[in-house]
């Protein structure tokens, strides 16, 4: 059996580095609901006391909860396209 020698030009894939990269991504998903949430609630929370009001923290965890679902579908988008987030 002849032994056949890998072609020069082709190189290895490193797909380490790739599939990390993804993982990182898929956390960053996981991650952005939650903390704009938090991050809603607690300018809603400073803004209720500065007012004196009692509504506003429900205001600041709404918009929380929307942006962290725009943010999370935005991602989850680009990371099923395999490209990047603008």
């Amino acid at each position: 059996m002849p032994f056949v020698s890998p072609n020069p030009e082709e190189k290895p894939e490193k797909t380490g580095m790739k599939s990390l990269a993804q993982a990182e991504r898929l956390v960053q998903i996981a991650l952005v609901l939650p903390i704009a949430v938090l991050i809603g609630w607690f300018f809603g929370s400073m803004l209720d006391r500065w007012f004196h009001q009692t509504w506003i923290t429900f205001v600041g965890l709404v918009f929380g909860i929307i942006a962290g679902m725009m943010e999370a579908v935005k991602m989850a988008l680009a990371a099923g396209k395999g490209g990047k987030r603008q």
